[in-house]
C-alpha cells in the first residue's frame, strides 16, 4: 500500500509539472507575435517549440540494422559493446601489500584491509573516448593532424618584396635562361622580338573537341584528387572557453605527497675521531612551529668506530644502513629548517666536558696531541663496551632550506654545480633577513631548484638545561637574526657534507615509512633510502588509500626532583605490551640506525647527573592489526651508573608508569602527564589508567604527575575522530551482530542500537574535515550499504534510507568545502569523482571477471551474514517497517511477495532517485549544491546494475522500472526548475546544475529508453520556453539552454541518436492540394519540389522529430540568428561554436572516415545551408564595400521580372516563407531584400563568429552527397539561389588568403585603427564599380592583408592564435601558419567550385539560366580574381572554360561587364610568376578568343577587352612582370599556329595583330617601369598614352582611371579628380551621339564649368566612332549609371582635395540624371554632401585652412634630359612647399638616376645661357612662381578657391641692377616681372603641365618704388581694417612703416625719386604716381596710429607716443617733398608711351 501511495504520490508531481508546462506553452504560443521563421508555413512547428521526438526504441525495432549497406550499418545503433565493466587491479605503490597478517582482525580493520585492497571497478563506456568531452579538438591536436599538408604555391609567396623589381623577385625556378639573357637598361632594349622567346609547355589536349559531359566529368575527376579529408583541421580549434562538455577522467585516488626533498648524507668528519657518533635529521617549521617530518637515523661512522659497539649490536638489518631520506613538504615556507642531531654512546661527565676535547683539538695537531687522543679513545672503548645500548646528546645544527632552494634555483650561479658551497654560519646568517622578507609564503617552492652539495662546518653542543623543542624553536628563530646569539658561543667543528636536490620521479631502493619496498626495487641488497612520514604543518585533505597504523611516542620531561636515592643519570625505556607478562612486550619499536629492523624496548638519551632531564626523543612503533583492552605502553625509569663500580648493577629501575591503548574502543592520543609508581605495578594493571591510585602502591611525589609524554597515531584504521569512531563502531556492530555492546559508558542492547545509529548519522556533519575527507570513501560505502542492505535489528529490518541519504548529503558537502580549492572547472571535488568513478561498487556484489568469463550472476544476497538464513524469518515479526516512511507500520499479514522483495534488497539508484525527489528543503539544498555527485552515483549504480545482472540483451524498454522512470522524470523536471528559477539569484549554481542534468541525461542516453529521455529533454525545453516569456533577461535562460544542448550532442553516439539512416517520415499532408503544388513549383524543376527534400534542409516538422538533437541545436542556432535576438553577439558565439566543436569532432572520427558515412552524417546539418542563407546579410561583410551584400541574389530577381512566365510561377509568398523574411507581397524587389530589410534591425555578426559559420556551411558542403545538393538546387527558388551564390561568394572572400608577408607583418606591427583615405573613397564608390575594378584595385592595394576588408578583420586575425595572445611567433610557427592557411583557402575555394559545378548542372534546362550562370561566372571570376593557390587556379581556370565552351553566350552576347572581368582575370594570371597559372590562363584566354572567332568571325570585343584590361593592369599593378607576361603571348601565339581547325580563316593572323599590339603596350610598360620612382614622368607616360587612343575611347577611358588611381596613391585628389571628370565628359559625349536625352550633360561642354580643360575630350566624333561599332564603347562605364558612377567618384576626390566648390558644380551635372532616375536615396545622399561642403567652405573661408598649392617653374638644360632639354614647366606641389624642399628632392631623384656630381641646381632666376653650360651635366633651375590675374579678371575672382583653381597664368619677379647684381642702391633697383602661360589650367589631369608662352617687363627704379609704397599701403590698410583687430601685428606694420629706419625706408625713398623734378617730362607721370603713393600713406599711417590708441592699454602709452613722435617726425621730412608742382603734365598726344603701369594686360604674344 505505501508503495502505491508513494508512486501516486511521484505521479502526481510530474503530472503537474508536465500540464503547467503545456498550460504555459500554450498560452505563449497564442499571445506572442512571431517572426515568420518562427512559424513560417514550411515548418509546421514553430521554432521555439520543441516537436514531439519519434520513439526512438521503436523506430529502430521497425528497421533492423541489416537494412543498411555495409558501413552505415553501424550508424543505426549502439555497438552491442558500449558498455564493459573494467576491473583495474588497484596501483599499489610497495612490492609487499602492506597489511597486517595477523589471523585476527576486529571488524573495522578487515573493512579498512579490504577497502585498501580490492581493485577498482570502473563502469566503463567503450566509444566515451571519441566524444568531444573526452576528446577535445584542441590547437595542440589540430596541430598534430595538420602535419604532412603539402605547401601551397601562391603568387604573392613567390612575388619577394611587393615593390621590388621583377628583376630581383624572379623566381630561378620558373624563370627561363631566355629571359635572364635580354638586356633591360632602356625601354628601347625591351622591345626584341615575341618570335625569339620560349613558350610555356601548352594543355595537351585543349584543341581538341571534347563533348561537354566528358570534359566536365574530367575535371571532376582531378578537382577530387588528393583533396584534404578533413576541412576543419584547417581551421583553427574550436574556443576552449566555450567546451562546457569537456571532462576529466578523474585520477585515481593516490596516497598524498608534497614537494619532495632527497637529501643524502654523505660524511662526517671531526678534527680528532675517537668514538662513533650518530646523526638524526627532521623538518622544522619555525612559523608553525611544528615538527613536520619524523626523524631520519643515519650512521656515518667508519667500520674501525663500528667495531667498538660489537657487543650490543647483533647482525644490523639494511633497512636501517639507509643515508639518503625523502622529506616530502606540503606546505613549503621560508620557514623551514633542516634540524641535525648529533648523539654519542653515554660517557662519564655532562656535555660541556664530553665536548671539550672535541673543540680544543685540531686535526693539524694530531702527532702532538698523539697521548692525549690515546688515553681519549681508551676511554671511548671502555664506555662504548660498557654504556653501549645508552646514548647522550652531544650537538646540533639546522640548514636553512629557503636559502638552499633559492640559491640554488638561480640558473646563472657559478657552472660548477658540483663544486661544493660551504655556507659558513656568518654567510648564512647575512643572507637570512633578506630571504625572510623577500620571499613570502607562495615565493617558496621545493620543486625545481638545482641539487646543491653543502658542507656544514659549525655544530653547537648541546646544552643540558635546553634541550626541548621550544629551546629549538628558540634557538632556530634566533638563527635567523643578524646578531645571533648562537654566534657567540664557541663551535664544534666538523665537516659534514650532504646532498640537498629534489626528489627524482620514481627513485630507485626506496623505504616507505613503514620500511616497505617502494617500486622499483632493483635489488633487495642495495642500500636503500628512506622516504620520511611527513606531519603536515596544517591539514591536508586528502583520503587514505594505503593500510598505515603507526604510533609516535614523544617523552617530553621527567621530573624526580622529589624522588629519594641515587637517581642522576635517568633514563626512559619504552615497551609495548600485548599483556602484563614481560614476555609479552611486541617487537614493534622501529630500529634506528645499523640496528635490528625491529626491537622489543628502545631508551632516550641520558642527561648526565640531572634528576629532572628534558627529552627530544621520538620513538616510532607499529600499532599491531588488533588493537585490544590489554595493549598498553609500559614506561620504565633506570638510573644508569656510569662508573663501574663493584656490587652497583649496571642500571638501577626508579620508576614505573603505563598507558593503555584503546579506551571505549578507541585508540587513546593526545598529551599525558603521568604520576609514576615507585614499585612494580600489581597484576591486571594494564586495564586501568595510572591515574587510579591502586591500594598499597607507592608513588613518586604523593601520586602527582611527574612525567609528561604524548602520543600521536598515523593511521588509516583509526578515524581518531569521535563521531566517526561512534559511527563506525556501531555500523560494524550491526554487521557482527554482537550484542549487547559497550559504547563509552553506555551498554548498547538491540532495542538502543537503532536510536543511536540515526544519532549518529545525524552527527557526521560535525565530524572534523581532515579526518572525514580522510576516511570519505568508508564513510561512503557505509552509507550506501546501510541503504542498500537495510540492517536487521531483532529480526527486523531498519530502513535508514532517508537518514542515510541525509548523511550522505551532509558529508559531500563537508567533502567538497574542505576542498573547494582543488575543484575542477565544472566544480566537482576530485575525491569524490575518484570516489564514484574506481571505488564505488554495489555492495555484495563482487564481479569476478578472471578468465574472461561473464560476470557471475549475483546471488540476492541474504541480509544477515549468517550463512543463507532465509530473509522471511525477520518478516514474520510483530511488525514490518515501510520502506519508504520508517513511521509507517504495516501489520505483518500485508506483507505480499513484492514489499518483501524491496524490503530484502534495494537498488541503489532507486533509492536516491525517490528520496531525492521527497527529500526535505535543508537536505534537498545541500543535494542540489553537489547534484552531480548523485547524478553520477545513480548512473554507475544503474550501470552496475545492468552489467551484473546481464540486462544488456533486455529490450531498453523493460531494463528499468516504470516507478524508478516516473521518479527520474519528477527529478529532471524538478532540477530543472531549479535552474531556471536560480538563474538570477546564483548563476554560478545554475550553471553547475544546468551542466550536471545534461551529462546526466546524456548517461541516461546509455542506458535507458532513449525515446524517454528525448521527452525528458523536451519537457525541460518546455520550462524553458515558459520562463523565458517573463524573464528580466532572457539571454542568461537561452545561455544555459544553449550549454545544455551541446552537453547532450557530445554524447559519442550523437549521430546514431540522431537516426541518421531512417528516410525522413513523409511530409503530414499525403496529398497535396493543387494549389500548394502549384505555389511551390520551383524555378528549375519541372515538376514541384520534393517535399521532402526541402524538409531536409528546412528545420521543418519532419526533421526536427527524427533528427532530435541535430534539430535542437539546429534551432538554438536559427533562433540566435534571429534579427530581434537577445544578447545576440554572444548567444552567435556559442550557438556557432557549438555546431563548430561538433563538426570538428566528426572529422576526427575514426568511425566517420568513410565518405558514404560522412555524407549521411552531414544530413543532419542540411538545414545549416538555409539557415546560413537567410542570415546572409547579417553575416560579416569580408567582400568589402557595402553594394557587395546581396549582390548576386537582386541581380537574379531583376532578371526575373523581365521574362514574365518565369516570373508569375513564383507566389511570393511561398517565395517568402522559403525566404524565411517578413516581407511585403508582390513588390519584386523585396523577395531578395527581405532578409536583408529584416536585417536591418539585426545584429551583424562579429568576423569571427561569420567565419567560423561558413567554414561550417563549407563542411556541409563538402561532405554531403552531391546528388542531394543538386535536387536541392533544383527546388530553390530565384532569389534563393542567389544568395545561395552570394554565400559561396562571402566564403571565397572570408577565406581568402592572406600571404606569409600578412602574418609577418601581424607580428611585426599593431593595426592602425584609421583606414587609409583610398579605403574611405572606395567606400564611397564601391557601389558601382565592377569585379574588374575590384581587382584592379586589390592589385593596387598592399595594406598588410592584401586588401582593407582585413583592417577590419582583426578579430579574425587574433583568432589565428585563440590560444595565445602573444605576438612575437617563431619563424616556423608563422611558416606553418601560412601552410595551413593556404590549405583552407584552397580547399574553401574547391569546395565552393564543386557546388558552382552542381548548380550549373542544375540549372542547365532551366528557363532562366542565362541569370543563375551570370551569377555563377561573377563568383567564378570572383574566386579567380583574389589570391589563390596555384592548385586552385587550375581547378578553377578548367570549370571557367568548361562554362564558356557551354555558354559562349553568357559572355559574347550579354554582359559586356563578364566578358572585360574575365580577361583581366586571365591576362593577370597570364604575368604570374608560376609556370603552371600561366599555362591554363594562356589556355583559357586562348580558347575565349578562338571561341569569340567561331561565333561571329570577327573577335574584335575579345581584342577590345583584352587591349583594355591589360592597359589596366600594366597601369596599375606596381608589381608586374612584363617578362612572364610576353611567355604567355608567346604560348598563345603556339596555339594559334598549332591549332589545326582554323588554318584555313584568318584567325592565326588576327591573334598576331593582337599579341603585336599587346606587345606595343607592353615597351610601354617597361618604360613606365623606368620611370616608377619618377611620379611626374610616370604621370606623363600614362598621359602620352591615354593621348594616343583619342580613337579609342573605351582604353582611354581605362587610362584616365588608371591614372586617377596612381594620382590617388600619390595623394594628389584635385588631379585624380579631374581625370574623374575628363572620363566623364568623355562617356558623356559618347552617350550625347547615342541619344538626346534632356536631363544628359550635352557633351564636353556641360562639364566647362569643373575644367576648362575638358574639351579637349571631345575628341571623339563622328568620323571616329560609329557608337554601334561591335567591340566599342562597350565597357560599363558608357551607360547613364557608368556616368554616375564616375561623377559620384570625382565628387569624392574634390571633397578629399578640399574643393567643395567643385563638389558643387559636379552634382550640378549629377542632380539632373539621378532625378530623371527618380532615385531619391541617391539624391537624399547627394544634397546631404552638398550640405557638408557649403559648410565647409563656410567654416574655411579665409583660406588658410585649406591651402591648395605651391607652384613652382622648372627648367631642364642638358642632353642628357633627352625629350626634356630645354624645357620649361610649371609644377604644382602640394601646399606649403618650400623651394628648398622640391630642389632637393629633383636634385636627389636625378642624382640617383644620373650619377654623382652630374646634377647642377641653377640658384638664380635669371634667364640661362646654353653656350656657357657644361655639355657634360645637367641643370635644372627652380623659381618659385605665383599665379596672376589681370585686374578684370579680380572682378570674378573673389574667393580664395576661385583665386586657387583653373590658373594658366603665372609671375615671377628676378631683381637686378644695371651692373649684374641682383640687389643694389635704390636709383640703381630695376626688376625683371616674367610671365609664363601653361598649355591647360590647373589643376590638370597631371601635376606638371608645359609653359607655351612667356612675356617679360623691366620695371626702372622709380617704378620699383611705387610698387614697394604701395604694397607697404596695402599692408597699412589690411592691418589697420582686420576684424577682429590684432594689435601686434598693427604695431609690428607701423613701426616698419614710421620706424626711424636705417635704409631703403619710405623716408630715403621719397628724399631719392622725390628730392628733385626729373629733368625728363616722360618720368613725370611716375613722379606723380609716387606722390599719390606718398600721400595715401601718410594718411593710411594716421589711420593706423588712431586705431592703435583705441588698442593698446596703459602699459603701452609711452610706446604709442614714440610712434607719433616719430610719425610726426617723418611727416615734416616729407612734407617739402610732397608739396612741390610739377610743371604741367605732358600733352595727351603721348599715348605711343608704353603705358606700363595702366595696362590693363599682358598681351600674349607666342613664343
Amino acid at each position: 500500500m505505501a508503495a502505491a501511495e508513494r508512486r501516486a504520490f511521484a505521479h502526481k508531481i510530474n503530472r503537474t509539472v508536465a500540464a503547467e508546462v503545456r498550460k504555459q506553452v500554450s498560452r505563449e504560443r497564442s499571445g506572442s507575435p512571431h517572426s515568420s521563421r518562427r512559424c513560417s508555413s514550411s515548418l509546421g512547428v514553430p521554432l521555439t517549440e520543441v516537436v514531439e521526438p519519434l520513439d526512438f526504441e521503436d523506430v529502430l525495432l521497425s528497421r533492423p540494422p541489416d537494412v543498411e549497406p555495409g558501413p552505415l550499418r553501424d550508424l543505426v545503433e549502439f555497438p552491442a559493446d558500449d558498455l564493459e565493466l573494467l576491473l583495474q587491479p588497484r596501483e599499489c605503490r610497495t612490492t609487499e601489500p602492506g597489511i597486517p597478517e595477523d589471523g585476527k582482525m576486529d571488524a573495522q580493520v578487515r573493512a579498512a584491509v579490504e577497502m585498501y585492497t580490492e581493485d577498482w571497478i570502473i563502469a566503463h563506456r567503450r566509444y566515451q573516448h571519441l566524444s568531444a568531452a573526452y576528446n577535445p579538438i584542441t590547437t595542440e591536436t589540430q596541430r598534430e593532424r595538420q602535419k604532412g599538408l603539402t605547401r601551397q604555391v601562391f603568387e604573392q609567396d613567390t612575388s619577394g618584396d611587393e615593390r621590388s623589381s621583377p628583376e630581383d623577385s624572379d623566381d630561378p625556378r620558373h624563370s627561363s635562361g631566355s629571359l635572364d639573357d635580354t638586356p633591360r637598361s632602356s625601354g628601347a632594349s625591351g622591345i626584341f622580338d615575341l618570335r625569339n622567346l620560349a613558350a610555356d609547355s601548352l594543355l595537351p589536349s585543349l584543341l581538341e573537341r571534347v563533348a561537354p559531359e566528358d570534359v566536365d566529368r574530367r575535371n571532376e575527376a582531378l578537382r577530387r584528387q588528393h583533396r584534404p579529408r578533413a576541412l576543419l583541421a584547417l581551421y583553427p580549434a574550436p574556443d576552449e572557453d566555450e567546451a562546457v562538455e569537456r571532462c576529466n577522467r578523474p585520477e585515481p585516488p593516490r596516497e598524498h605527497f608534497g614537494q619532495r626533498i632527497l637529501v643524502k648524507c654523505l660524511s662526517l668528519k671531526f678534527e680528532i675521531e675517537i668514538e662513533p657518533i650518530f646523526g638524526i635529521l627532521a623538518l622544522y617549521d619555525v612559523r608553525e612551529k611544528k615538527k613536520i617530518s619524523e626523524n631520519f637515523y643515519f650512521d656515518l661512522n667508519s667500520d674501525s668506530m663500528k667495531g667498538l659497539l660489537r657487543a650490543h649490536v647483533t647482525h644490523p638489518a639494511i633497512s636501517t644502513l639507509a643515508r639518503s631520506a625523502i622529506f616530502s613538504v606540503t606546505y613549503p615556507s621560508p620557514d623551514i629548517f633542516l634540524v641535525i642531531k648529533l648523539e654519542k654512546v653515554l660517557q662519564q661527565g655532562d656535555i660541556s666536558e664530553c665536548c671539550e676535547p672535541y673543540m680544543v683539538m685540531k686535526e693539524v695537531d694530531t702527532a702532538k696531541n698523539k697521548e692525549k687522543l690515546e688515553k681519549l679513545r681508551l676511554a671511548a672503548e671502555q664506555f662504548c663496551t660498557r654504556l653501549g645500548r645508552y646514548r647522550m646528546p652531544f650537538a646540533w645544527t639546522a640548514v636553512h632550506l629557503a636559502n638552499i632552494v633559492s640559491s640554488a634555483g638561480q640558473p646563472d650561479r657559478d657552472s660548477d654545480s658540483e663544486g661544493e658551497r660551504r655556507p659558513t654560519w656568518t654567510d648564512r646568517r647575512r643572507r637570512g633577513p633578506q630571504d625572510r622578507m623577500s620571499s613570502g609564503d607562495d615565493a617558496c617552492s621545493f620543486s625545481g631548484f638545482r641539487p646543491a652539495t653543502l658542507t656544514v662546518t659549525n655544530f653547537f653542543k648541546q646544552e643540558a638545561e635546553r634541550l626541548s623543542d621550544e629551546d629549538l624553536f628558540k634557538f632556530l628563530a634566533d638563527m635567523r637574526r643578524p646578531t645571533s646569539l648562537l654566534r657567540r658561543l664557541r663551535p664544534v667543528t666538523a665537516q659534514l657534507k650532504i646532498d640537498i636536490s629534489p626528489a627524482p620521479e620514481n627513485p630507485h631502493f626506496c623505504l616507505s615509512p613503514e620500511l616497505l619496498h617502494v617500486k622499483p626495487y632493483p635489488d633487495p641488497r642495495g642500500r636503500p633510502t628512506k622516504e620520511i612520514l611527513e606531519f603536515p604543518a596544517r591539514e591536508v585533505y586528502a583520503p587514505h588509500t594505503s593500510y598505515r597504523s603507526l604510533l609516535f611516542v614523544y617523552p617530553h620531561s621527567l621530573n624526580f626532583s622529589s624522588r629519594q636515592g641515587s637517581v642522576r643519570n635517568l633514563t626512559v625505556r619504552v615497551q609495548y605490551m600485548a599483556g602484563e607478562d614481560p614476555s609479552q612486550a611486541l617487537p614493534v619499536i622501529f630500529g634506528k640506525s645499523s640496528c635490528s629492523e625491529f626491537t622489543r624496548e628502545a631508551f632516550t638519551p641520558v642527561v648526565y647527573h640531572n634528576k629532572s632531564p628534558e627529552f627530544y626523543e621520538e620513538f616510532k612503533l607499529r600499532l599491531p592489526a588488533c588493537v585490544t583492552e590489554n595493549h598498553h605502553l609500559l614506561f620504565t625509569f633506570y638510573h644508569v651508573s656510569c662508573q663501574p663500580r663493584p656490587g652497583t648493577a649496571l642500571e638501577t629501575p626508579v620508576g614505573f608508569t603505563w598507558i593503555p591503548l584503546l579506551q571505549h574502543g578507541r585508540l587513546r592520543t593526545g598529551p599525558f602527564c603521568l604520576p609514576v609508581s615507585v614499585d612494580q605495578p600489581p597484576p591486571s594493571y594494564s586495564v586501568l589508567t595510572p591515574d587510579v591510585a591502586l591500594p598499597g602502591m607507592r608513588w613518586v611525589d604523593g601520586h602527582k604527575g611527574v612525567f609528561s609524554v604524548e602520543l600521536t597515531a598515523v593511521s588509516s584504521v583509526h578515524p581518531q575522530d569521535p563521531h566517526l569512531d561512534k559511527f563506525f563502531t556501531l555500523v560494524h556492530v550491526l554487521e557482527e551482530g554482537a550484542f549487547p555492546f559497550r559504547l563509552k559508558d553506555a551498554v548498547l542492547s538491540e532495542g538502543t542500537v537503532e536510536q543511536e545509529l540515526r544519532a549518529s548519522l545525524a552527527a557526521l556533519r560535525l565530524a572534523s574535515p581532515e579526518p572525514l575527507v580522510a576516511f570519505s570513501h568508508h564513510v561512503l560505502d557505509k552509507l550506501v550499504r546501510l541503504v542498500v542492505r537495510p540492517p536487521v535489528i531483532g529480526g527486523q529490518i531498519v530502513n535508514l534510507g532517508r537518514g542515510a541519504f541525509e548523511a550522505m548529503a551532509h558529508v559531500v558537502s563537508l567533502v567538497h568545502r574542505s576542498l573547494e580549492g582543488a575543484q575542477d572547472t565544472r566544480g566537482h571535488c576530485p575525491v569524490l569523482a575518484a570516489y564514484v568513478y574506481y571505488a564505488f561498487r554495489l555492495p555484495g556484489t563482487e564481479p569476478s571477471l578472471a578468465g574472461g568469463a561473464p560476470p557471475l550472476t549475483v546471488q540476492p544476497a541474504t541480509l544477515a551474514r549468517g550463512p543463507g538464513r532465509p530473509a522471511s524469518l525477520y518478516l514474520a515479526r510483530s511488525k514490518s517497517i515501510s520502506s519508504s516512511n520508517p513511521d509507517l507500520a504495516v501489520a505483518p499479514g500485508s506483507v505480499d511477495d513484492e514489499v518483501s522483495r524491496i524490503l530484502a534488497s534495494k537498488l541503489l539508484h532507486e533509492e536516491l532517485a525517490l528520496q531525492w525527489v521527497v527529500s526535505g528543503s535543508a537536505v534537498r539544498e545541500a543535494v542540489l549544491q553537489h547534484a552531480w555527485f548523485f547524478f553520477q552515483l545513480m548512473v554507475k549504480s544503474m550501470t552496475l546494475h545492468l552489467l551484473l545482472g546481464q540486462k544488456l540483451d533486455t529490450p531498453r524498454k523493460l531494463r528499468f522500472p516504470g516507478r524508478f522512470l516516473d521518479d527520474i522524470a519528477a527529478l529532471v523536471g524538478s532540477v530543472g526548475l531549479e535552474v531556471i528559477t536560480r538563474v538570477h539569484k546564483d548563476m554560478e549554481l545554475a550553471e553547475r546544475l544546468n551542466a550536471s542534468l545534461a551529462f546526466f541525461l546524456s548517461d541516461l542516453l546509455s542506458l535507458v529508453d532513449r525515446g524517454f529521455v528525448f521527452s525528458l529533454v523536451r519537457a525541460q525545453y518546455k520550462q524553458v520556453a515558459t520562463r523565458l516569456q517573463s524573464a528580466p533577461n532572457p539571454a542568461v535562460l537561452l545561455t544555459l539552454r544553449m550549454d545544455f544542448t551541446r552537453i547532450l550532442c557530445s554524447h559519442e553516439h550523437y549521430v546514431t541518436l540522431n537516426l541518421p539512416c531512417c528516410p525522413l517520415s513523409p511530409p503530414a499532408s499525403p496529398s497535396p492540394s493543387v494549389s500548394s503544388t502549384a505555389s511551390q513549383s520551383s524555378t528549375f524543376s519541372s515538376q514541384a519540389p520534393d517535399p521532402k527534400v526541402i524538409s531536409m534542409f528546412e528545420l521543418s516538422g519532419p526533421f526536427r522529430q527524427q533528427h532530435f538533437l541535430a534539430g535542437l541545436l539546429l534551432t538554438e542556432l536559427a533562433l540566435a540568428m534571429e534579427p530581434e535576438a537577445e544578447g545576440a553577439s554572444l548567444l552567435h558565439k556559442k550557438a556557432i561554436c557549438a555546431v563548430h566543436s561538433l563538426l570538428c569532432g566528426h572529422d576526427a572520427d575514426p568511425r566517420y572516415a568513410e565518405a558514404t558515412v560522412k555524407a549521411r552524417v552531414a544530413e543532419l546539418y542540411l538545414p545549416l545551408l538555409s539557415l546560413a542563407r537567410d542570415t546572409l546579410p547579417r553575416l560579416h561583410d569580408f567582400a568589402e564595400g557595402p553594394g557587395q551584400r546581396s549582390r548576386l541574389a537582386s541581380l537574379l530577381d531583376s532578371d526575373t521580372e523581365g521574362e514574365g512566365d518565369v516570373g508569375g510561377t513564383i507566389n511570393p509568398s511561398v517565395a517568402m516563407a522559403i525566404a524565411g523574411g517578413p516581407l511585403a507581397p508582390g513588390s519584386r524587389a523585396s523577395i531578395s531584400q527581405g532578409p536583408v530589410t529584416a536585417a536591418r534591425s539585426g545584429y551583424a555578426l562579429s568576423a569571427e563568429s561569420s567565419r567560423t559559420l561558413l567554414v561550417c556551411v563549407l563542411w556541409v558542403l563538402k561532405n554531403a552527397e552531391p546528388a542531394l545538393l543538386q535536387r536541392w538546387a533544383a527546388d530553390l527558388t530565384l532569389p534563393q539561389l542567389g544568395r545561395v551564390l552570394d554565400l559561396l561568394y562571402l566564403c571565397l572572400a572570408a577565406f581568402e588568403y592572406k600571404g606569409k608577408k600578412a602574418f609577418e607583418r601581424i607580428n611585426s606591427l599593431t593595426f592602425k585603427k584609421s583606414l587609409d583615405m583610398k579605403a574611405r573613397l572606395e567606400e564611397a564608390i564601391l557601389g558601382t564599380i565592377g569585379a574588374r575594378q575590384e581587382m584592379v584595385r586589390r592589385s593596387r592595394e598592399r595594406s598588410p592583408f592584401g586588401n582593407q576588408e582585413n583592417v577590419r578583420w582583426r578579430k579574425s586575425v587574433t583568432h589565428w592564435r585563440q590560444t595565445s595572445d602573444r605576438v612575437d611567433k617563431t619563424k616556423d610557427e608563422m611558416e606553418h601558419e601560412a601552410l595551413v592557411d593556404g590549405n583552407l583557402a584552397t580547399e574553401a575555394s574547391l569546395v565552393v567550385l564543386d557546388t558552382l559545378e552542381i548548380i550549373v548542372q542544375t540549372v542547365m534546362l532551366s528557363e532562366a539560366r542565362e541569370s543563375i550562370l551570370g551569377a555563377v561566372l561573377k563568383v567564378v571570376l570572383y574566386s579567380l580574381g583574389s589570391a589563390q593557390s596555384a592548385l586552385f587556379l587550375q581547378h578553377g581556370l578548367a570549370t571557367q572554360r568548361a562554362l564558356v565552351s557551354k555558354f559562349p553566350e553568357l559572355l559574347f552576347e550579354e554582359d559586356t561587364e563578364l566578358c572585360a572581368d574575365l580577361c583581366l582575370r586571365l591576362l593577370r594570371h597570364c604575368g604570374s610568376r608560376i609556370s603552371t597559372i600561366r599555362t591554363h590562363a594562356s589556355a583559357s584566354l586562348y580558347l575565349l578568343m578562338r571561341q569569340n572567332f567561331e561565333i561571329g568571325n570577327n573577335f574584335a570585343r575579345v581584342k577590345m577587352q583584352v587591349t583594355m584590361s591589360l592597359s589596366s593592369l600594366v597601369g596599375t599593378t606596381q608589381n608586374f612582370s612584363e617578362e612572364h607576361l610576353r611567355r604567355s603571348l608567346k604560348t598563345i601565339l603556339t596555339y594559334a599556329e598549332e591549332d589545326v581547325g582554323l588554318r584555313d580563316s584568318t584567325f592565326a593572323e588576327q591573334v598576331q595583330d593582337l599579341m603585336f599590339n599587346l606587345h606595343m603596350i607592353l615597351t610601354d610598360t617597361v618604360k613606365m617601369k623606368e620611370h616608377q620612382e619618377d611620379p611626374e614622368m610616370l604621370i606623363d607616360l600614362m598621359y602620352r598614352i591615354a593621348r594616343g587612343y583619342q580613337g579609342s575611347p573605351d582604353l582611354r577611358l581605362t587610362w584616365l582611371q588608371n591614372m586617377a588611381g596612381k594620382h590617388a596613391e600619390l595623394g594628389n585628389h584635385a588631379e585624380a579628380a579631374q581625370c574623374m571628370v575628363h572620363a566623364a565628359a568623355l562617356v558623356a559625349e559618347y552617350l550625347a551621339l547615342l541619344e538626346d536625352s534632356r536631363h544628359l550633360p550635352v557633351g564636353c561642354v556641360s562639364f566647362q564649368n569643373i575644367s576648362s580643360n575638358v574639351l579637349e575630350e571631345s575628341a571623339i566624333s563622328d568620323d571616329i566612332l560609329s557608337p554601334d561599332e561591335e567591340g566599342f564603347c562597350s565597357g560599363k562605364h558608357f551607360t547613364e549609371m557608368g556616368l554616375v558612377g564616375l561623377l559620384e567618384q570625382a565628387a569624392v576626390y574634390f571633397t578629399m582635395g578640399g574643393l567643395y566648390e567643385a563638389v558643387n558644380e559636379v552634382y550640378k551635372t549629377l542632380i539632373p540624371i539621378l532625378e530623371a532616375h527618380r532615385d531619391y536615396k541617391k539624391l537624399a545622399a547627394v544634397h546631404g554632401k552638398l550640405q557638408e561642403a557649403f559648410t565647409k567652405i563656410m567654416h574655411q573661408s579665409s583660406g588658410w585652412e585649406r591651402v591648395f598649392g605651391t607652384y613652382f617653374r622648372v627648367g631642364f638644360y642638358g642632353a642628357r634630359f633627352g625629350d626634356l632639354d630645354e624645357q620649361e614647366f610649371v609644377y604644382k606641389e602640394p601646399s606649403i612647399t618650400k623651394l628648398a624642399e622640391i630642389s632637393h628632392r629633383l636634385e636627389e631623384f636625378y642624382t640617383e638616376r644620373f650619377g654623382e656630381d652630374v646634377v647642377e641646381i641653377i640658384k638664380d632666376s635669371n634667364p640661362v645661357d646654353k653656350t656657357k653650360l657644361d655639355p657634360q651635366k645637367a641643370y635644372i633651375q627652380i623659381t618659385y612662381v605665383e599665379p596672376h590675374f589681370d585686374t578684370y579678371e579680380l572682378k570674378d575672382r573673389v574667393t580664395y578657391f576661385d583665386r586657387n583653381y583653373g590658373l594658366r597664368t603665372f609671375l615671377f619677379c628676378t631683381p637686378f641692377t644695371p651692373d649684374g647684381r641682383a640687389h643694389g642702391e635704390l636709383p640703381e633697383q630695376h626688376k625683371r616681372k616674367t610671365l609664363l602661360s601653361t598649355a591647360h589650367a590647373f589643376p590638370y589631369i597631371k601635376t606638371r603641365i608645359r609653359v607655351c608662352h612667356r612675356e617679360e617687363t623691366v620695371l626702372t627704379p622709380v617704378e620699383v618704388a611705387i610698387e614697394d609704397m604701395q604694397k607697404k599701403t596695402r599692408e597699412l590698410a589690411f592691418a589697420t581694417e582686420q576684424d577682429p583687430p590684432d594689435a601686434k601685428m598693427l604695431q609690428m606694420v607701423l613701426q616698419g612703416s614710421v620706424g626711424p629706419t636705417v635704409n631703403q625706408g619710405p623716408l630715403e625713398v621719397a628724399q631719392v625719386f622725390l628730392a628733385e623734378i626729373p629733368e625728363d617730362p616722360k618720368l613725370f607721370r611716375h613722379h606723380n604716381k609716387l606722390r599719390l603713393c606718398f600721400k595715401d600713406f601718410c594718411k593710411k599711417c594716421e589711420d593706423a596710429l588712431r586705431k592703435n590708441k583705441a588698442l593698446i592699454g596703459p602699459d603701452q602709452k609711452e610706446y604709442h607716443r614714440e610712434l607719433e613722435r616719430n610719425y610726426s617726425r617723418l611727416r615734416e621730412a616729407l612734407q617739402p617733398l610732397l608739396t612741390q608742382r610739377l610743371p604741367q603734365l605732358l600733352a595727351p598726344n603721348t599715348a605711343g608711351l608704353r603705358n606700363s603701369l595702366n595696362r590693363a594686360s599682358f598681351r600674349k604674344t607666342d613664343l
